[in-house]
């Protein structure tokens, strides 16, 4: 079956007005990139899939309300609706608050050269993000990928400013470790 190319505009428009072929182009269009989004804070594929899933009911459901401010505000709407599934999910689950204790994850002496980390494929680094304590990773995620302030994730989340900015700090601490690691054992 060949895929209809739209405008994004005319996706929106078609999809609001309960086109299925539309809905069909948007989600082949749009779920690879908001899935691998997703995995980025629950690291986990069949939770990624169902909030996934999740997701693009809610986005079925409301997508005559959004309103475009240009080429790209579409994709921008579905990541934030796709976050906010994903951090719903990890409030429901209590995962944030089971990171590893604070006090057992020491802070980095020393960060690795940043031509040591260019030598780690991508795929690798998203691994080892990925191997972070949930909360860890939602507030590494949210801080340093999305840019992010300890307010608004404070916000988000439903915790303190101050446990924002400790669990970002740990987060750093950790992966520089996985870092460091990871460079050690794959030298020659």
């Amino acid at each position: 079956m060949q895929k209809k190319l739209y405008t994004e505009e005319e996706l929106v428009r078609r999809c609001a007005e309960g086109d299925h072929t539309a809905f069909r182009v948007l989600y082949e269009q749009y779920a690879p990139r908001l899935y691998a989004y997703l995995m980025r804070f629950v690291n986990d594929r069949e939770t990624a899939h169902d909030l996934l899933q999740d997701g693009f009911i809610k986005v079925y459901t409301s997508i005559a309300q959004f309103e475009s401010r240009g080429e790209g505000s579409l994709q921008s709407w579905l990541m934030v609706l796709m976050r906010n599934e994903a951090l719903q999910y990890l409030r429901k689950s209590d995962l944030l608050r089971e990171s590893t204790d604070i006090d057992s994850t020491p802070l980095a002496d020393e960060v690795p050269d940043a031509e040591d980390v260019e030598q780690i494929p991508s795929e690798v680094l998203m691994q080892l993000l990925g191997e972070l304590p949930e909360g860890y990773r939602t507030v590494f995620n949210l801080y340093v990928l999305e840019d992010k302030s300890h307010r608004e994730i404070a916000e988000m989340l439903g915790i303190k400013e101050r446990s924002s900015a400790s669990q970002l700090v740990r987060a750093k601490a950790l992966l520089t470790e996985k870092i460091k690691n990871w460079i050690k054992e794959n030298r020659e």
